[in-house]
């Protein structure tokens, strides 16, 4: 059975003059990580508030594990990542973390060491959980945000742009942050712009537009979840297609075209690209670029969403 059913979602803003829902319907399984993309004012945010039980719809009908967004049963197993952090800015770190540990209902008594733990867990030192909010620059807010979310181990997560304003090392550390609570079997529901990031967690994405659901694109399915790379030899050199494709083998890679002086190849991630590209310069190939390809989700972007839904 569905963990959250959307059904004919329609919600208008400005006494019904602006629809920015317009009969959306959904059906996402538990333990998926799901993915909302869209251009900006497509209703992304919109349908976000409706599943949050913030925004209450015209008509049609949300359920989450039987039960109506707002239900209290449903807000005690969700955490909730907002893009626009609205904190107390005169707590601590460490205040604001023992504040939402209260009302979340965790035990009083493991209220110190869970929440020096999330602070660590999301790369925030004791001194930072210290000092005021105030003080805090942009990433760490979000990564005080994001240890919030994730205080109780919830069963449903919504991340509404989880990555905005994090330096490179916080970006790897909230991937893997990400990737543990799919692991631990944990619903995702990821608001964001940050198409490679998407393509990397999810195993579904929604393209919404004009408040319509135009596409439903499974990602998480072998080679078509693979992303491109151009790989670029030196004018006039041999390609012969016996040496790229051992090369892409052993990288666990694959051929999907050749145009001398180019190579095209689907790689399943970074690592596989890094090991690409030394199989292909051990082999003696002249190598002198390589350059990610547009993505699936980038394609729905240049071709407006109407790709044909899975």
């Amino acid at each position: 059975m569905p963990f959250i059913v959307v059904d004919n979602l329609v919600k208008t803003f400005r006494a019904g003059r602006v629809r920015a829902l317009d009969g959306v319907s959904l059906a996402l399984e538990p333990g998926e990580a799901v993915g909302i993309i869209g251009p900006n004012g497509a209703g992304k945010t919109t349908l976000f508030g409706c599943l949050l039980g913030f925004l209450r719809p015209d008509s049609g009908r949300i359920t989450i594990d039987g039960r109506a967004p707002d239900d209290l049963a449903i807000r005690a197993l969700t955490g909730y990542l907002p893009e626009r952090l609205v904190m107390d800015r005169w707590m601590s770190g460490r205040d604001f973390l023992a504040y939402h540990h209260a009302l979340a209902g965790r035990p009083a008594r493991d209220r110190g060491a869970e929440c020096a733990a999330a602070l660590e867990r999301v790369g925030l030192e004791p001194g930072a959980g210290r000092k005021e909010i105030r003080s805090y620059s942009r990433g760490m807010l979000q990564r005080l945000g994001l240890a919030q979310a994730l205080l109780g181990e919830p069963r449903l997560l919504f991340l509404d742009e989880p990555i905005s304003g994090v330096d490179p090392g916080g970006v790897l550390l909230f991937r893997r942050l990400l990737a543990e609570q799919r692991a631990r079997g944990a619903t995702l529901l990821v608001n964001s712009h940050q198409l490679v990031e998407v393509e990397r967690l999810c195993d579904r994405v929604v393209f919404v537009e004009r408040g319509r659901v135009t596409s439903l694109q499974t990602l998480a399915v072998g080679a078509a979840a693979a992303r491109g790379l151009r790989v670029r030899f030196t004018s006039g050199a041999t390609l012969e297609p016996g040496a790229l494709e051992a090369a892409a083998r052993g990288a666990g890679a694959e051929v999907s075209g050749l145009a001398p002086p180019d190579a095209h190849f689907r790689v399943a991630d970074d690592a596989s690209a890094t090991r690409l590209l030394a199989a292909l310069i051990a082999a003696g190939l002249p190598v002198i670029e390589a350059v990610a390809e547009e993505g699936r989700l980038e394609r729905l972007f240049t071709r407006g969403g109407g790709g044909e839904a899975r």
